[in-house]
C-alpha cells in the first residue's frame, strides 16, 4: 500500500537550494547509501516531510528544567482584608472625632494596597500622602516620623527613593514582632496627629 499523500514528496535542502523528491525515491537513494533515515546530521542535511509539516531532526532530547519543591519557597504573612477594614475604620473614627477629615492607606508586606478608605470630607491629596506613607513605613520597618529625622538636608538621602514620604502618619503594622503591613495616614494639619490617629487605629484591635 502506498504511503498517505500528505507524506508522497518531501523537501531536500543541500547547498541552499531546495530540491522536492518523491519520497519513495528518496528512501531508495539512502537505502543504497547504506542509511535509511531521511536526515543525514553528518552532512548537515535538513528534510521535512510534504505538506503535514513533519520536521525530522536528530541529536538528544532538550532537558527539562529542576522544577521548584516546598524547600524553595518561603511562607509570607498577610493581614487580612477584616482586619484592615476594622483598623482603617478605627482611624477615621478617631481622626472625625478630633475633628479632622483623613484617608487611610493598608499595605502589606509586598506594598500591594490592602485597603484604601477615604474618609468624608479628606481631600483629595490625602489619598497619595496616605499612600506613600504606608509604603515608606513597611519599607523601611520603621515610623515616618522616626525616618524623618534622617531623610534632612542637602545631600542625596532615603527622601530621594520614588514612593516615599517622610511626614508623620505611617507606622508599620507588626505581629509576633514581625511586620506584616502598614498603615498610612494623611489629612491632618500636622504629621504628628495623622500619627497619633493611625496610633489610635491600631490600638482599637489590640
Amino acid at each position: 500500500m502506498p504511503p498517505p499523500a500528505a507524506f508522497t514528496t518531501c523537501t531536500l535542502q543541500r547547498g541552499g537550494r531546495l530540491m522536492e523528491y518523491p519520497l519513495m525515491v528518496l528512501e531508495e537513494k539512502m537505502k543504497l547509501k547504506g542509511r535509511m533515515a531521511l536526515v543525514g546530521v553528518a552532512a548537515g542535511l535538513s528534510v521535512v516531510a510534504g505538506s503535514a509539516g513533519l520536521a525530522l531532526a536528530g541529536g538528544p532530547a532538550a532537558t527539562a528544567g529542576k522544577a521548584p519543591n516546598a524547600a524553595d519557597t518561603t511562607q509570607v504573612r498577610v493581614l487580612k482584608t477584616d482586619a484592615a477594614v476594622q483598623i482603617a475604620q478605627a482611624t477615621i473614627d478617631a481622626a472625625e472625632q478630633g475633628g479632622h477629615h483623613v484617608t487611610v492607606v493598608i499595605m502589606d508586606r509586598s506594598g500591594q494596597v490592602r485597603v484604601s478608605l477615604h474618609g468624608d470630607g479628606a481631600g483629595p491629596q490625602t489619598d497619595e500622602s496616605a499612600k506613600r506613607k504606608a509604603f515608606t513605613a513597611v519599607s523601611f520597618g520603621q515610623p515616618t516620623t522616626a525616618l524623618a529625622a534622617n531623610a534632612g538636608g542637602t545631600n542625596p538621602s532615603i527622601r530621594d527613593l520614588p514612593g516615599t514620604l517622610f511626614l508623620g502618619g505611617g507606622i508599620p503594622i507588626t505581629i509576633n514582632g514581625e511586620i506584616v503591613a502598614a498603615i498610612g495616614v494623611g489629612g491632618a494639619p500636622s504629621g504628628a496627629l495623622d500619627h497619633q490617629y493611625a496610633e489610635a487605629g491600631l490600638a482599637a484591635t489590640r
